[in-house]
């Protein structure tokens, strides 16, 4: 086996997926590995690709977004346009991810007001009890 060729194996291994995510990855058309009789083999550009997907997924984009961008990569100008969408879909994403701090952090402000009023008149209940 050529050192740029991997198994779906030691795909798992390296980048701590199940086959089953490397199977869906590729009927999603993410993935492309080449097929040696019943083993599939993994390029160093799968592996890029896989490494983006991965990152992707992390950042919130999903599955459909991701293989746009990665389909970019193949068309005239690819890697600039690519990278260009790449960017801007980021910077959308870090909007929608701070916005959506901003929001969390304010129901954990509220619930922990909540808990506090709720814990003082379970004590004041107690109290009246014993």
């Amino acid at each position: 086996m050529r050192d740029d060729m991997m198994t779906i194996g030691e795909m798992c291994e390296a980048f701590g997926v199940t086959a089953r995510a490397l199977r869906f990855y590729e009927a999603k058309e993410l993935l492309f590995p080449f097929r040696k009789e019943q083993k599939r083999l993994y390029t160093r550009r799968d592996r890029a690709r896989l490494k983006l997907i991965l990152r992707g997924k992390r950042f919130g984009f999903s599955l459909e977004e991701i293989r746009q961008m990665l389909d970019m990569y193949d068309i005239e100008n690819g890697p600039v346009n690519q990278m260009a969408e790449a960017i801007e879909a980021a910077r959308k994403r870090l909007a929608v991810l701070k916005s959506q701090r901003v929001e969390i952090d304010q129901t954990i402000s509220e619930l922990s007001e909540q808990i506090e009023v709720a814990q003082a008149n379970l004590e004041k209940l107690s109290q009246s009890a014993a």
